[in-house]
């Protein structure tokens, strides 16, 4: 039983790692997928992910756009209305991290993340729910982070970004619950991607693993695998929630 049949999804930052995972899972559950990626060296893998979409037998399309600018976003979601008809699932996956230790933090640094990371989720929110209000459903899912609930050292910006998130999710789940609009958050723990693989190598990375019960690294898929949940009816009475897929890290 496909869970998401000719519903339209969004997903930022979808042309690697989680973000590919996610537009995968839905796109197998019947959910026709727009996505976007913001560098010109990621356009290949871009068409690369519309064909394994195409080939699920259901519509997809990239727009090379960068959530974190207000008119970028305004404009891809009402290129994505007019060419798919509507929205009904929104996935802030767009991310990025440039950690350092609070003394050697620039300005610059932290601007660049809260852009990405968090204004990015303002961004598309706000264009978003403006087809689900009027059609009184949707879902929206947030991709935070335990280091937003936790911290780590290193990490304030990131840390500071991902939180915002779930403050974020929250209050607009309260604000948008009456116009059956579900916002929710997922937390994902250590999870195998391209930028993650360097945390298993040597004693440094059987540390990582020693701290987490299940006793490994999750994947994209099962992140993809929450978010389908969370993107489906099996989750209609959820909303302002933050799910953490960690392994139990985060007990």
């Amino acid at each position: 039983m496909r869970l998401l049949e000719n519903k339209t999804a969004i997903v930022t930052g979808a042309a690697r790692g989680i973000g590919e995972a996610i537009a995968l899972k839905l796109a197998e559950h019947g959910a026709h997928i727009a996505f976007t990626y913001v560098s010109e060296s990621s356009a290949e893998k871009a068409a690369s992910l519309v064909s394994k979409i195409e080939a699920l037998g259901v519509k997809a399309k990239a727009w090379r756009s960068n959530a974190g600018k207000y008119e970028e976003a305004e404009a891809f979601v009402n290129e994505v209305v007019k060419e798919f008809g509507t929205v009904d699932i929104c996935v802030n996956n767009a991310g990025i991290s440039k950690d350092n230790l609070l003394l050697r933090l620039t300005p610059e640094q932290w601007d660049e993340v809260m852009e990405v990371n968090l204004k990015s989720v303002y961004n598309m929110t706000k264009q978003v729910i403006r087809p689900m209000m009027k059609a009184k459903k949707g879902s929206i899912i947030n991709m935070s982070s335990i280091v937003g609930i936790n911290g780590n050292a290193g990490q304030g910006s990131y840390a500071a970004s991902k939180a915002g998130i779930i403050g974020f999710t929250k209050s607009i789940a309260i604000e948008l619950g009456s116009r059956n609009v579900r916002v929710n958050a997922i937390a994902p723990g250590f999870i195998e991607t391209d930028m993650t693989h360097y945390l298993k190598e040597g004693e440094a990375g059987q540390a990582f693993l020693s701290k987490i019960p299940l006793g490994r690294f999750g994947s994209a898929e099962e992140i993809g695998n929450t978010t389908l949940y969370l993107a489906s009816d099996l989750s209609s009475y959820v909303t302002g929630q933050v799910i953490s897929v960690c392994g139990g890290l985060n007990t």
